[in-house]
């Protein structure tokens, strides 16, 4: 799929679903709205949160493929904001960090979610949280306004990688940074993988390769750039059985062709 627009469409479909399952029903569906790849267990993307401060039970969707505010290093006082922020969990615990004094933003494009998120935050009585409607190509917050900024799974499905680490450029003050977590690849998927629209909503097919998204975020200006985590993503045969046949299966793995979570920091120049 090629049309940036029709992606961030069904993107945007396929999270409001999203909004009325379990966490459990999320996990074990490849795009989480259950109409793909039923039965197999997505969890393997995501990382615990249960153990961290701020964690919210009802906000974790299971959708993560990381833990970027374990490495986020944010400070008390500190503006945060969180690009793709679902139903709130990963605010929640930014806020734990960044305390009373500090401000959370997170900025999603799908309204079910910011509701969702909204109503949480309200629940927990946290004033200093807040939800905004926007695209991340497009981001709706003033030049020069966070000291970092996290993201967890979700730049990976935005269309124009260039111009969403632009606007991360462009929002954070000098000196701020960010820690985002993502899915990136090693070597080419099969064509139709990459083409399945039901795989570039679960974290897969709009992934790109780990040297072209690090070059990315060299090329719009950050420094100090480093992979603060790395793991493989071994994804079970039942699931790309889906997509490949079993001679094309059993090429995808001995031509070690992979999917990696990563967790990527890097730093705006001070002026």
């Amino acid at each position: 799929m090629n049309n940036p627009e029709k992606i961030k469409l069904m993107v945007r479909e396929k999270y409001a679903a999203i909004v009325d399952q379990s966490k459990t029903q999320n996990q074990s569906s490849c795009c989480g709205s259950g109409s793909c790849c039923d039965d197999v267990d997505y969890s393997i993307f995501s990382d615990r949160y249960d153990h961290l401060k701020g964690y919210a039970a009802d906000a974790d969707l299971g959708l993560g493929c990381g833990l970027p505010t374990s490495f986020a290093m944010i400070k008390a006082g500190n503006t945060v904001v969180d690009l793709g922020s679902g139903a709130g969990n990963d605010c929640f615990v930014a806020r734990a960090e960044t305390g009373a004094s500090g401000k959370v933003i997170g900025i999603d494009m799908t309204e079910k979610m910011i509701a969702t998120a909204e109503a949480h935050a309200r629940k927990l009585g946290y004033e200093n949280v807040q939800f905004v409607l926007g695209d991340i190509e497009c981001i709706p917050l003033e030049d020069e306004m966070a000291d970092v900024v996290v993201s967890n799974c979700v730049l990976n499905l935005v269309p124009d990688k260039s111009k969403a680490f632009s606007e991360v450029f462009r929002i954070l003050k000098p000196g701020g940074h960010f820690s985002v977590s993502d899915i990136v690849l090693e070597g080419e998927l099969p064509a139709t993988i990459q083409s399945a629209a039901e795989m570039y909503a679960g974290c897969v097919s709009g992934a790109i390769q780990k040297s072209t998204y690090l070059d990315i975020i060299n090329q719009t200006g950050f420094q100090q750039l480093k992979v603060q985590k790395e793991k493989r993503i071994d994804l079970p045969d039942e699931l790309l059985l889906n997509y490949l046949n079993e001679k094309e299966l059993d090429a995808f793995k001995k031509e070690n062709k992979g999917i990696f979570s990563v967790t990527v920091y890097a730093e705006k120049p001070l002026k």
